[in-house]
């Protein structure tokens, strides 16, 4: 296939997959469409055959480690450990709107950054509408909350997010490095949030209804919190000696399923389930097509665009390129075209376009895969999402956070060094 015809194809078919993401024509699963537009780019010749087992094998990992992660999250939830959260948001609130929103902010930006962005979409979300249900307050700032933290909360750690594992190899970073040059934008972009929501949301944080008094705690189970702090303290010996982290995933939630299917409270069936196989697949399949687009002419074209060094306009214009970008065609093909054209800077210009990536997706509904299915987790509650106020949550909240955010990138830079 000659240059321009494949070029426009890998485009169209990209969009493609991209629009029927969003919408779930027939509520087919994303997979339905992306598939198969993985196969079109291979079978015309779009993307080398070769290219097609590259990514596919670079993206394996991946893939697998996002599955043992949404299992471990899923056992953690059988074995009542977000139940346990509810309790203590609900005691640490006392009735109160605002401490809720701070209690909320804590859990979510913790679950974000250990058991990945899936979690706190899937699994803290419905627990968050039942402890506002409970105390009487509205939801609406505190499960926005959870949206916005599933993006933003996921800088801390290259386990934390799909896009920071993709991006984890090519930053040269070992996993302590990483985390010790994000901490500090991770809390001035959970902290800039946390500032803009307490006005944003002020009207709904000052109607606090009748509060009912706190139920019994449940118990913490231990077992699943020091199987999850393992599995992190996993993470750090794997990448010192060049591991997949997928291995340590995979580890703990073997020793979690083990106990869990024991103590009969989950079925092989439900671990099954929790893969989320054709959400696998998905990845696998946008990772193709995506390298479509990027072998025939996108990265020439981004290429002129990626600030060259790792000065602060040099970051800042990295992550704001990588913020449009994400906001565009989504942060994971984002992600997937820009890390390879910011490497060569170095680390401190591959952590700026996570920085877009991350943060820049609370902006629209489909700047991450996680905003989308955070929505539909609000219409199984019978909330809708106002596309208006969630865009002018998301006008407030990036700009200051993104930006402030790289300040900070920057100055960790300058005192620990790429």
């Amino acid at each position: 296939m000659n240059t321009p015809l494949a070029e426009a194809l890998s485009a169209a078919l990209l969009v493609l997959v991209l629009v029927c993401a969003v919408v779930r024509p027939f509520r087919l699963p994303e997979a339905a469409v992306a598939v198969p537009a993985a196969g079109v780019v291979i079978a015309t010749g779009a993307i080398p055959l070769a290219h097609a087992r590259e990514e596919a094998a670079r993206l394996g990992p991946v893939v697998g480690f996002l599955a043992a992660v949404l299992v471990l999250a899923r056992l953690c939830a059988d074995e009542g450990l977000f139940e346990a959260c509810g309790a203590w948001m609900a005691r640490a609130a006392a009735g109160r709107p605002r401490r809720l929103l701070a209690a909320v902010f804590v859990l979510a930006s913790a679950i974000t950054a250990v058991l990945s962005l899936d979690a706190t979409v899937v699994l803290l979300t419905p627990v968050v509408f039942a402890t506002a249900a409970r105390l009487g307050v509205r939801a609406r700032p505190h499960v926005y909350a959870c949206a916005h933290l599933s993006n933003t909360a996921s800088l801390l750690l290259p386990v934390s997010n799909l896009t920071n594992l993709l991006a984890f190899t090519a930053s040269g970073l070992s996993f302590t490095r990483f985390a010790a040059l994000m901490v500090v934008p991770w809390l001035v972009a959970v902290g800039t949030e946390y500032v803009v929501f307490r006005r944003h949301f002020a009207v709904d944080l000052d109607a606090a209804g009748p509060c009912e008094d706190p139920a019994e705690a449940p118990e913490v189970p231990m077992f699943a919190l020091v199987t999850v702090v393992c599995t992190l303290a996993g993470f750090v010996v794997a990448s010192a000696f060049g591991i997949e982290p997928v291995w340590a995933a995979t580890a703990g939630a073997l020793v979690l399923a083990v106990r869990t299917l024991t103590r009969r409270r989950t079925t092989v069936r439900a671990l099954l389930g929790s893969l989320s196989l054709p959400f696998l697949a998905f990845v696998l399949a946008l990772g193709i097509v995506v390298r479509a687009v990027v072998d025939n002419g996108l990265a020439d074209a981004l290429g002129r665009l990626v600030p060259d060094g790792t000065s602060l306009p040099a970051l800042l214009g990295v992550a704001a390129l990588a913020a449009v970008l994400a906001n565009v065609i989504n942060n994971l093909p984002a992600v997937l075209v820009l890390v390879p054209l910011a490497a060569p800077a170095g680390s401190g210009a591959v952590l700026a376009v996570l920085l877009g990536v991350n943060i820049g997706p609370n902006l629209t509904y489909a700047g991450s895969l996680a905003t989308l299915l955070w929505r539909r987790i609000l219409h199984t509650y019978d909330t809708d999402v106002v596309l208006k106020d969630f865009t002018r949550l998301g006008l407030m909240t990036v700009p200051a956070a993104l930006s402030l955010a790289v300040v900070a990138l920057w100055g960790s830079l300058q005192l620990l060094g790429g």
